[in-house]
C-alpha cells in the first residue's frame, strides 16, 4: 500500500479563484510546492468533471490527484486516489474497488469519525473545521486544537486539519500533532499563489 508522502493538501473550488482559471491557479500552486490536489468540483456534470481531471493530470503530472467522491472517475483516470465525504459510500466498499496503489482519504468531523475511518481502512483523514471558516459552517462550530490533539494521540493514520488554515495556524496544527493541512482559499484566493503556497509549506516544515 502506498504511503501518504505529502503534508499540504490543496482542495479545489473554481468559485474561489478570483475569476482566474482553476487549472492555471492549481498549476501555479503545484509548481510552488503542492504535491497533492483534491478535485472537489461537486456541481460539475460527469463529463465536464472527467475532462477537468484529465486536464489536471496532463498539465500537472507531478501532483498526486485525488477525485472527490467519484470512485468511477478515480478508477477511469487511474488517479492517485479518491477522497470520500463522511456520508459517502462505506470505506471498506470503496477500498475493495480501488487498485492497490491508490490511496483512500476521508473527511470527518469528530474524534469518533477519525477512529471509524481508521478502523475501516482509510489511509488518511481530513478533520475539521478546526478553526472558524465560512465554507465549513454547515458542519457546526469549529472543533479547535484540543480535538485535533486528542485525535492525533490515538490515531495511527495521518490527520490533515482543515478550516480557516493560515500559515500561522499551520504551525499550531503541526504542534498539536496534525500530520498536515488541507486548504482551499488560502491558496486559491491568494493574489500571489506562489508566495502563499511557499509560506504554508515553510510553516509546515518549520513546526516539525
Amino acid at each position: 500500500m502506498p504511503s501518504v508522502d505529502f503534508r499540504l493538501y490543496l482542495v479545489t473550488d473554481r468559485h474561489q479563484t478570483a475569476g482566474r482559471p482553476l487549472l492555471s491557479v492549481v498549476g501555479r500552486a503545484v509548481r510552488a510546492g503542492v504535491r497533492a490536489v483534491q478535485l472537489r468540483e461537486r456541481d460539475l456534470p460527469t463529463r465536464e468533471l472527467l475532462s477537468l481531471a484529465a486536464d489536471l493530470q496532463r498539465e500537472v503530472p507531478e501532483a498526486n490527484l485525488f477525485i472527490n467522491d467519484r470512485v468511477d472517475l478515480a478508477l477511469a483516470l487511474v488517479s492517485h486516489g479518491v477522497h470520500l465525504r463522511e456520508s459517502s459510500l462505506p470505506t471498506p466498499v470503496v477500498r475493495g474497488m480501488l487498485r492497490p496503489q491508490q490511496l483512500l482519504g476521508r473527511s470527518v468531523h469528530s474524534i469518533d469519525g477519525v477512529e471509524a475511518a481508521e478502523c475501516q481502512g482509510a489511509d488518511f483523514v481530513v478533520l475539521g473545521p478546526i478553526y472558524d471558516t465560512p465554507s465549513k459552517q454547515e458542519y457546526g462550530p469549529p472543533l479547535g486544537l484540543r480535538v485535533l490533539e486528542h485525535a492525533a494521540r490515538t490515531a495511527r493514520i495521518p490527520i490533515f486539519a482543515i478550516g480557516g488554515i493560515t500559515a500561522a495556524r499551520a504551525r499550531e496544527v503541526r504542534r498539536a500533532g496534525g500530520f498536515g493541512i488541507a486548504v482551499l482559499s488560502s491558496i486559491l484566493s491568494a493574489s500571489n499563489v506562489e508566495q502563499s503556497t511557499e509560506e504554508l509549506m515553510s510553516a509546515i516544515e518549520l513546526a516539525r
